[in-house]
């Protein structure tokens, strides 16, 4: 039987050494409250109720690490933007694209708090109130704050980065805005309507007790109310016998607690939870993509010198198309000699060797009869329901060769989620792991074959266990700390990059995932069947310079022989009046085409991306 409790003894003389405050009561408690929310008697609400699980479906986003790539007491900033991010999916019914705001916006910009050194939820929501704020794929979290050497700057706020150009402003970004925030204290009921009614919210504690957590009730019996942390509650529960506990999503990686998350006795104010809360309403910035346009630098402006240029070039190589073939696919004996300039540095470099290794097995998909294939499919959305993992950028903070690593971590998260169908605890693999490991490559190019052998035969963990740094380590030698790492106090100081890590292997277990069998598909019928079977593939193309200027639509473009330079995701097809297409996702940010995704012609002028191919089968229990 399941021990209930789990009781912590706070004792001064043993003060862990996690215990640097990274929560502070706000200087101000300014509130801006629209409309009030309607409390609900206690007798009305439900006995148990988390935004994990409503009715099959999760409403939370992932769970962070805040302690690494180095320790940051940046546990403020998480909890706030968690809570408002959870808020945004459950206003928009968990449908894609999942939106994770960016707490390193926060801990870099916001005042009066002292970024990696501590601050305030409630000043947070009161700073997003006033400024608006950009998404994980904008401002990538880095764990050093504008106390300790990363000040804010608009490319702190949004940033694209070239091997040749450095990092840049894009030309615009999504932003996301808050239509009235609020202060909780000391009210089990109020703290329950807040939840029930609209979202997780943002909640200080102390603790220091809870550190060692693995699983169970936290009811600590020293009667400390004070807090130095911050969490958010996303949900409550009562158990046979009649007690009550709080569902809690902490910020100290998956592998902490119960996948991220503990339980905490409810109604009597257990290490100061329900001392002082804090909630804020999303204002609907995403429905009509409101967006921040960056001022016009001499990049901005050279960017779109080049596209006037590209647009030109491409109307000339349109007219000769159509008159060559009125249906817009060009034939064989049609083919216009035409030499396209590419800037993009390769990041999809196929090894001959990992092709060797792979074993010519039957695939699984292999039965499926096409014929019986839907005319479109779409894991975006499956009977109303999104199967797929967080958008990715491997361009911040710095440029990183390492779309083949990214397309394939999110796409075996992908077909993780469906296998689970889509289960409670949700999540995305670590491609800083992959790169850490050299499983297939480094941030100078790699394939995703590689990525696939290493989830074969040592397993990926997952995103938290390591933060995308888009940079090699000094050796890739896949040590204990380099696979899954932690780190704890003190902040590390300005210029300063040292930090107390140890490899999480050492401290406690954690889940990886592995893949039972992996190999190469090609052709439309061939990809269609493993994508409709098990999820998305990794499919290589030539990215181009027009490619990379792609904002929406269904995307073409004439090559006479794609050379093969980078790696996407299909997550699956579509048809559009007769026009049949491809869905990719890319590892640009949201910032890019369509919510950093592409749709593409199937059949022809499409970069080559059914020309190499490959997928993976994870092995998945509960």
């Amino acid at each position: 039987m399941r021990p209930i409790f789990v009781v912590f003894i706070f004792a001064l003389i043993a003060k862990s050494v996690h215990s640097e405050a990274c929560d502070y009561p706000p200087t101000d408690l300014t509130q801006v409250i629209t409309e009030p929310l309607k409390m609900l008697p206690m007798e009305s609400l439900p006995a148990n109720f988390t935004w994990q699980n409503v009715n099959g479906t999760n409403y939370l986003t992932l769970v962070r690490n805040q302690h690494i790539p180095i320790y940051c007491g940046s546990c403020w900033a998480h909890a706030a933007t968690s809570a408002l991010s959870d808020r945004i999916k459950i206003m928009r019914k968990a449908q894609w694209p999942e939106i994770n705001l960016s707490p390193q916006v926060l801990i870099s910009c916001e005042r009066p708090d002292n970024g990696c050194l501590g601050g305030s939820h409630l000043s947070a929501y009161q700073w997003i109130y006033n400024y608006t704020i950009s998404d994980e794929t904008c401002s990538p979290y880095r764990a050093r704050g504008w106390t300790n050497g990363l000040d804010c700057s608009p490319l702190v706020k949004c940033s694209t980065c070239s091997k040749e150009k450095g990092c840049v402003l894009p030309e615009s970004y999504p932003i996301y805005k808050i239509a009235q925030y609020g202060f909780i204290s000391h009210s089990e009921l109020a703290m329950m309507n807040e939840i029930y009614q609209r979202g997780p919210i943002a909640c200080s504690m102390f603790s220091d007790p809870i550190h060692n957590y693995s699983s169970g009730l936290v009811n600590d019996s020293s009667g400390v109310t004070s807090t130095n942390h911050a969490v958010s509650v996303v949900g409550w529960g009562t158990y046979p016998n009649g007690t009550k506990y709080w569902i809690v999503r902490n910020s100290w990686g998956y592998w902490w607690g119960e996948n991220g998350f503990f339980k905490i006795i409810r109604g009597v104010n257990n290490l100061g939870i329900e001392n002082g809360c804090s909630w804020a309403v999303p204002l609907d910035t995403w429905t009509n993509q409101v967006r921040n346009y960056t001022n016009a630098t001499k990049d901005t402006i050279d960017m779109a010198e080049e596209q006037i240029t590209s647009a030109f070039s491409n109307f000339l190589s349109y007219l000769e198309e159509s008159l060559s073939n009125k249906a817009g696919f060009l034939q064989p004996k049609e083919v216009i000699t035409q030499k396209t300039e590419n800037q993009f540095d390769a990041c999809y470099k196929p090894d001959p060797e990992l092709r060797m290794k792979i074993k010519n097995e039957p695939a699984p998909f292999e039965n499926i009869d096409a014929d019986s294939l839907p005319k479109e499919w779409d894991w975006r959305n499956v009977n109303n329901t999104n199967y797929l993992s967080w958008t990715k950028n491997q361009h911040v903070p710095q440029y990183c060769g390492g779309c083949w690593a990214e397309a394939a971590t999110s796409a075996l998260a992908d077909r993780i989620n469906i296998a689970k169908n889509n289960g409670t605890n949700w999540f995305a693999l670590s491609p800083q792991t992959v790169i850490n490991c050299k499983a297939g490559g480094t941030c100078s190019g790699g394939d995703p074959l590689g990525v696939w052998e290493f989830a074969k035969t040592r397993g990926i963990p997952e995103e938290s266990c390591n933060h995308w740094v888009s940079a090699d380590p000094p050796n890739a030698n896949c040590s204990d700390i380099l696979y899954c790492k932690d780190c704890v106090p003190p902040s590390a100081k300005p210029g300063n990059d040292s930090s107390n890590c140890s490899a999480v292997i050492q401290n406690r277990p954690f889940r990886v995932w592995k893949v039972s069998s992996y190999g190469q598909v090609s052709g439309i019928d061939a990809m269609k069947k493993a994508i409709y079977a098990n999820g998305p593939i990794v499919c290589a193309i030539q990215a181009t310079d027009k490619f990379m200027n792609y904002t929406g639509g269904i995307y073409q473009e004439f090559l006479l022989k794609p050379e093969l330079n980078h790696a996407v995701s299909v997550v699956g097809w579509g048809n559009a009046n007769g026009i049949p297409y491809w869905i990719g996702r890319n590892s640009w940010g949201t910032y890019w085409g369509e919510w950093g995704y592409f749709r593409i012609l199937m059949g022809g002028l499409n970069l080559g991306i059914e020309t190499d191919c490959s997928w993976a089968i994870p092995i998945v229990s509960n």
